[in-house]
């Protein structure tokens, strides 16, 4: 999927991958796609409640060699 930034979370626990998410999606314009990296397995449902919650769209989410990968697409 393409996607038009970058941020890994990689090694980081809750809630500093929603935090820094919140934080990388302020910096771009609506309608772009932020791939998001997590290794916390509670992201999975964090990041669903984060976009549920904020009115962004996660688009897919899989996992990719034992990380959490989510792609986010901003309101």
């Amino acid at each position: 999927m393409e996607f038009s930034k970058e941020f890994d979370a990689s090694g980081m626990s809750c809630p500093l991958p929603i935090v820094k998410t919140k934080k990388a999606l302020s910096d771009m314009p609506s309608g772009q796609v932020l791939r998001v990296i997590s290794t916390d397995p509670g992201s999975l449902r964090d990041m669903a409640a984060f976009a549920d919650q904020t009115g962004n769209a996660l688009l897919e989410q899989v996992n990719e060699n034992g990380k959490f990968v989510f792609y986010i697409k901003k309101a």
